[in-house]
C-alpha cells in the first residue's frame, strides 16, 4: 500500500485514544491479546506504550506484517506479527489461547468480500475458539447494532451479553458538531462480547 511505501502507519476508524476508555474497561495489562486484521495501524503500538505488552497481531497481508515487524521490533520487542488468515487460525493458535481478541474493522472487511456471511461465521467461530472461557471479543465497526446483531448474536457461537458503545467519528469530532445524535453515520460502534465459560 502507499502508506507502507512511504514508511507510514494508518488508522482506519479510530485511534487508540478514541477507544481506550471503552477498551480499558474490559482488559487488564497482563492479558494475552490477539489483534486480528492489525494492518499498519498504531493501535497495538499505542496499547503497548500503555503497558499492554502481550499482544500478537495477525494480518492477511505479508507486506504489512513484514513492515510492522521491522518498524516495531526495537520499540516493542515482546509484540509479534504473524501472516495469517483470520478465517483459519487452527495451525497457528491453540484453542483458548487468548484473553482478548481485538478487531478494528476486520469484521467489516470480511462482510465486504465474497461469501461474506459464511466467512463472517468462520471468522467468529475462530475468534471464539482462540478465546479463553470468559475471554472478551472487542469489535470496532462502522455497522450499527441493527446491521451487526444478526452476526454477533449467532446461536452457533458462544458469545453472550453483546454490549454496544458508540464513539463519534474523528471527522465529526474535528467538525465540532453532531447534527443528529441518532444518525449512526456519525459514529463507530464498539461491540464487546464475552465467551461463555
Amino acid at each position: 500500500t502507499k502508506q507502507i511505501e512511504k514508511n507510514e502507519t494508518f488508522d482506519w476508524y479510530q485511534t487508540y485514544n478514541g477507544v481506550k476508555d471503552i477498551i480499558s474497561q474490559h482488559i487488564i495489562k497482563s492479558d494475552k491479546i490477539l489483534n486480528v486484521g492489525a494492518g499498519n495501524s498504531r493501535l497495538s503500538e499505542e496499547m503497548y506504550d500503555e503497558g499492554y505488552q502481550n499482544i500478537t497481531n495477525v494480518d492477511i497481508s505479508l507486506s504489512v506484517v513484514k513492515f510492522m515487524e521491522d518498524k516495531l521490533k526495537t520499540k516493542c520487542p515482546n509484540m509479534t506479527y504473524k501472516h495469517l488468515d483470520v478465517l483459519n487460525m487452527k495451525e497457528t493458535f491453540q484453542s483458548a489461547e487468548f484473553n482478548v481478541v481485538i478487531d478494528k474493522g476486520t469484521l467489516d472487511t470480511v462482510l465486504c468480500g465474497d461469501n461474506s456471511e459464511a466467512n463472517v461465521e468462520k471468522m467468529l467461530i475462530e475468534v471464539n475458539r482462540v478465546l479463553k472461557p470468559n475471554g472478551v471479543y472487542i469489535c470496532i465497526s462502522y455497522g450499527s447494532e441493527e446491521q451487526r446483531k444478526e452476526f454477533l448474536k449467532n446461536k452457533t457461537i458462544n458469545f453472550w451479553d453483546v454490549k454496544v458503545d458508540k464513539v463519534a467519528k474523528p471527522s465529526v469530532i474535528l467538525s465540532g458538531q453532531i447534527t443528529d445524535e441518532k444518525d449512526p453515520k456519525n459514529y463507530h460502534f464498539i461491540y464487546t462480547m464475552n465467551k461463555l465459560a
